[in-house]
């Protein structure tokens, strides 16, 4: 029997070309698979059995006439339901969204649709990516592979979920505040936050814009880096996405280079609030990387205290503009029962339509940006984040990459933070400062956890340098 969870990217494509499977066969095999196990996780929203195995068949089609369709052909893919793949449901997990059918493809899904990528299903989500725990999706909450009666982390929860349930072999997912990273953590898992314009955000359903990314999930940091590389780029689309250089990405790392790189450890990321065995394992991933002959310096990003309080600002702000559109009528069918004026009918929509966290930072973020508080509130916040920013562009004057923990604690169980949402958003608090300075991030599994709940630490990068904080990664797993 074929053992799903030895297949990354890599072995995925040497199979295929050895003839081990067709690629029918084990897509095939991969819906029998998650069809089982999305009944214990709830990791998909929808599963898509007969689109996936029509576009196997036309790649074993290529490959009998002798074609290489290329390293993603047939590779099962997970897609977190805010990103829009033409034909298939786009609900953002919210009632508003749930008879909503995507009229066109992501710039990202045309991408690996060229390269061949099959598409398992879309993958639950908190409503609107907002939550760390995707127990705010109104279909359901979905539960840690490695712990059931914990959360998988959000608003990526189910795209984490899949990959580390090896329902997917890789995932997409969304990154406003550490959306793809923490989830990452919590199911032991690599994620991946590009530099804000490293990734087209065409059609990604828009939480907050100045934060959004979209970026992969994967069981290893090589394939995380093949499907950046596969979705990176400008797109006349999205004004703010850049045609930066990752044609090298996938190359092997060079040890020698890496070790001319110097790392930061930052003293605000491991003080107060940090759980013990996070501290215990950040220092054990410090002591592999001195192993490993890099260097690590300490260093200091004062603005940080200030992120969460920045963040909670800033991203409901952008929320209350961008969920304005949704008005139960122009993305679903009419509503079910008349109502007496057309005002009438929004309120019933949206109050219908929304769960109770989207309507908390629709409030929130109308209040900080009505007349008389936007500057008490909002133009205060983005002036703290242009110190957050001017921080790390400091920082970078002396090193190269950043260091730090993905999560405070590892996977809180199932209800433990949903009636606090002060505690829930101080789950992000080490995720947020990458977000608004617009930085590259990646969450890596500790090593040496089996049998225990995954914990991730975080290196941060450069702008546009994915392959130094990848590359490092890479060299870490091979310890």
């Amino acid at each position: 029997m074929l053992n799903l969870r030895d297949l990354t990217i890599k072995s995925f494509r040497e199979g295929l070309l050895n003839k081990s499977f067709s690629t029918f066969e084990i897509t095939k095999f991969f819906f029998d698979f998650a069809e089982e196990k999305n009944s214990e996780l709830n990791a998909f929203l929808s599963l898509h059995r007969d689109q996936a195995l029509e576009a196997a068949s036309k790649i074993d089609v290529r490959l009998a006439e002798g074609d290489d369709p290329g390293v993603l052909a047939g590779v099962p893919l997970a897609i977190k339901d805010n990103i829009l793949v033409e034909g298939l449901p786009a609900t953002a997990a919210s009632k508003i969204l749930e008879n909503y059918s995507a009229p066109y493809d992501a710039e990202v899904i045309a991408k690996l649709k060229k390269r061949g990528a099959i598409f398992i299903g879309k993958t639950n989500l908190d409503e609107f990516a907002m939550g760390s725990s995707t127990e705010n999706s109104a279909f359901g909450v979905t539960r840690n592979p490695h712990d059931s009666e914990r959360v998988a982390g959000g608003s990526s929860g189910g795209s984490a979920a899949a990959v580390a349930a090896h329902m997917a072999i890789g995932a997409l997912g969304t990154d406003t505040g550490g959306s793809v990273r923490e989830p990452a953590a919590f199911c032991g898992v690599v994620g991946l936050k590009p530099t804000y314009g490293a990734v087209s955000r065409f059609g990604a359903i828009a939480m907050a814009s100045s934060l959004d990314q979209i970026g992969p999930i994967a069981k290893n940091a090589e394939d995380a880096a093949t499907l950046f590389q596969a979705i990176a780029g400008i797109d006349p689309k999205d004004s703010t996405s850049v045609d930066a250089d990752y044609h090298d990405l996938t190359a092997d790392p060079d040890l020698e280079r890496i070790r001319e790189l110097k790392i930061g450890i930052p003293d605000e990321y491991f003080g107060e609030g940090l759980d013990p065995e996070v501290r215990g394992e950040m220092e054990k991933v410090i002591e592999d990387l001195k192993s490993l002959k890099i260097n690590l310096k300490k260093i200091s990003l004062p603005h940080t205290k200030y992120a969460v309080a920045v963040y909670y600002l800033i991203m409901p702000a952008e929320v209350s503009t961008n969920l304005a559109r949704y008005d139960g009528l122009r993305y679903s069918p009419p509503p079910r029962s008349g109502r007496p004026s057309l005002l009438d009918l929004y309120l019933y929509n949206r109050s219908y339509g929304f769960g109770p966290e989207t309507k908390r930072r629709i409030l929130l973020g109308t209040f900080a940006l009505s007349a008389g508080y936007y500057d008490a509130y909002y133009l205060k916040a983005q002036k703290a984040r242009s110190l957050i920013k001017k921080d790390f562009d400091e920082a970078f004057r002396e090193v190269d990459v950043i260091l730090a923990p993905v999560t405070p604690t590892p996977a809180f169980k199932i209800g433990e933070k949903a009636n606090d949402p002060l505690q829930m958003y101080l789950s992000d608090i080490f995720t947020i400062p990458a977000n608004l300075a617009g930085l590259p991030a990646v969450s890596m599994p500790v090593r040496g956890r089996e049998g225990k709940l995954p914990i991730g630490f975080q290196l941060m990068g450069k702008p546009w340098r994915e392959k130094d904080i990848l590359d490092i990664g890479r060299l870490y797993e091979r310890l």
